[in-house]
């Protein structure tokens, strides 16, 4: 820790930070036996006058093949107020590094430097006695934050009506089940007012007004000012709450910046999908003697290829084709996919121009527009397809060729989530129009003997 705050109002810095692990046969014991204890105090005289034991005979190994660099190289500032998201695969470091902050992890290498209060919640009762009674670990918990008795106390029945657990705060916490110890570790990390708050995949546990509420009490806490690290896989989650994304790959920093772009970035890069495709040989191209399939593209409204998508912009979905033999009434379509292979809906050319006629030779480009504030968040595939309707023929089908990814960044105007934050259901979000009237200012006038506090 330094003993001075640096001059740009830091909370958190950490430079060129690493942790290694032992694995495997390399890997130390994680505490000694009185046998082994035993055993070193009997070989040791013997290794002294140079007598090895069995075990000296073995064959040795290279402690560095058995050694994993969980994290390396990692460094990074967050500024005092800052949401920041941290993403990646299961393995490349997340939870290490949220372990290292809250002192929880040594590391092997670099430092960190906090400057305020940490609160923290890595995993499912972080912290509590399991022998102590919920009320018991709340005060143990705002000690070990550093809080006078009487600053928990005040925030003691906030604490308590949040987490819901009102009949068992008396209960042992070895009693709670997995969402109750949730729920009351979550709002004891965030009711107790740390400078900085780490937490470590909040949704995993609990149902979907659990979830909401810690999403709601996040963005509450983060505007009044104090600084997070927020680690989930929820990626709507990232981009609702978060300003700014460390995207941690095999231990190091890949890519940082905006979270709606990170978040983008991470979803295309982990399901390798892509906004183009061409075909530039007619030979190989997908199609049979009457119509080829030359490229598809996914472009925004500016006319750019891209595979991310605000849910509130149009999607336009490009085809580029050849026809090679005359006299087919040709439709341009495709369908279009989540990654949870929900079939979500399909599509045909509508342009009245070409309907139920014949197509002469040539090359033909068809473009479609998926309006915005239709799709909901996530991943969508796009296989496109030309058939021939009298007589049905389909020419070509290639399912799930080109996908683009839809996100949904704050302070871009209103959609159908209207502040809402958890998790939003459905496939589609349109963006409906509604209209609200009043009808009655006081519908209870001429009635006698009705009133507001009367009513059941």
């Amino acid at each position: 820790m330094n003993p001075s705050k640096p001059h740009r109002e830091i909370s958190i810095r950490v430079e060129n930070l690493g942790k290694r692990y032992q694995i495997g046969q390399g890997a130390q014991p994680a505490y000694h036996t009185l046998r082994d204890q035993i055993s070193t105090l009997v070989t040791q005289p013997l290794r002294w006058m140079g007598i090895r034991a069995k075990e000296d005979l073995a064959p040795r190994y290279d402690e560095n093949e058995f050694r994993i660099w969980a994290l390396r190289g990692v460094s990074f500032e967050v500024r005092q107020g800052e949401v920041i998201g941290i993403v990646g695969r299961n393995g490349a470091g997340k939870s290490t590094l949220l372990k290292i902050l809250t002192r929880i992890t040594i590391p092997t290498e670099g430092s960190v430097d906090l400057w305020g209060r940490v609160g923290s919640l890595l995993e499912v009762g972080t912290g509590f006695h399991k022998e102590l009674t919920g009320r018991e670990n709340v005060y143990l918990n705002g000690a070990i934050l550093g809080m006078k008795k009487g600053e928990i106390a005040r925030k003691f029945d906030e604490i308590v009506t949040f987490a819901e657990v009102e009949r068992f705060i008396d209960t042992p916490v070895k009693y709670y089940s997995s969402g109750m110890a949730m729920r009351l570790a979550f709002a004891v990390a965030a009711h107790l007012e740390p400078e900085i708050l780490l937490v470590d995949e909040v949704l995993a546990v609990g149902d979907a007004a659990f979830q909401k509420k810690c999403l709601d009490k996040m963005e509450e806490v983060g505007r009044a000012g104090r600084t997070i690290l927020f680690v989930s896989h929820h990626m709507p989650a990232i981009v609702r709450l978060c300003e700014r994304a460390i995207w941690l790959q095999d231990g190091q920093i890949y890519r940082e910046g905006p979270a709606y772009q990170i978040v983008s970035e991470y979803l295309s890069e982990s399901l390798g999908t892509t906004p183009i495709r061409e075909w530039p040989d007619l030979m190989s191209a997908p199609g049979d003697e009457v119509v080829r399939l030359q490229a598809i593209r996914i472009r925004n409204a500016q006319g750019e290829i891209t595979d991310t998508f605000d849910i509130r912009e149009p999607v336009g979905i490009e085809m580029e084709y050849v026809v090679l033999k005359g006299g087919y009434a040709l439709h341009a379509g495709f369908s279009l996919h989540n990654d949870e292979g929900q079939w979500l809906f399909a599509s045909l050319d509508t342009d009245m121009e070409w309907d139920a006629k014949p197509r002469q030779p040539g090359r033909y480009r068809s473009l479609a527009w998926i309006p915005g504030n239709f799709l909901a968040e996530g991943t969508m595939m796009v296989g496109p397809s030309i058939r021939t309707e009298d007589p049905e023929i389909l020419h070509l089908y290639e399912p799930e060729t080109v996908a683009f990814q839809v996100t949904e960044r704050p302070g871009l105007g209103p959609s159908s989530r209207m502040g809402f934050v958890g998790h939003f259901p459905g496939v589609v979000r349109p963006f409906l129009k509604w209209e609200t009237h009043l009808l009655d200012p006081n519908p209870w006038n001429g009635r006698p003997g009705l009133r507001v506090e009367n009513l059941p």
